[in-house]
């Protein structure tokens, strides 16, 4: 049975910064994709960014310059870090699992920017 579970979300003043971990089990983590997604009240879960099973990352517009995905295959974790958060940040952070005939999510995480 795959599991993913994050962490690391949290209430933070503009301008700072967090790292959110999420860590896999039940599979081979090193072949996968894996990607971080949010989802704000009242909006659809956008993709933040992906990092292939070689180490090839991409990011969406709003976050590029500030966040950074990579990835452990030791751990079987992967990483978000965010710097200089703005308010339009807050959401809930999901992993994301991809590979051929499985997709898997993780249950989210909290990130609220915000003085």
């Amino acid at each position: 049975q795959v599991q993913l579970v994050e962490s690391g979300g949290d209430l933070v003043q503009p301008g700072g910064s967090l790292r959110l971990s999420c860590t896999v089990s039940g599979i081979n983590f090193r072949f996968y994709t894996m990607g971080w997604y949010r989802q704000a009240p009242g909006k659809q879960r956008d993709v933040v960014a992906t990092i292939t099973n070689n180490n090839r990352d991409n990011y969406s517009d709003a976050v590029k310059g500030r966040f950074s995905i990579s990835r452990d295959n030791v751990k079987n974790t992967v990483y978000l870090q965010m710097n200089s958060l703005r308010p339009e940040d807050t959401a809930v952070y999901y992993c994301k699992l991809v590979g051929p005939g499985v997709q898997c999510w993780g249950q989210g995480t909290q990130v609220t920017v915000s003085t």
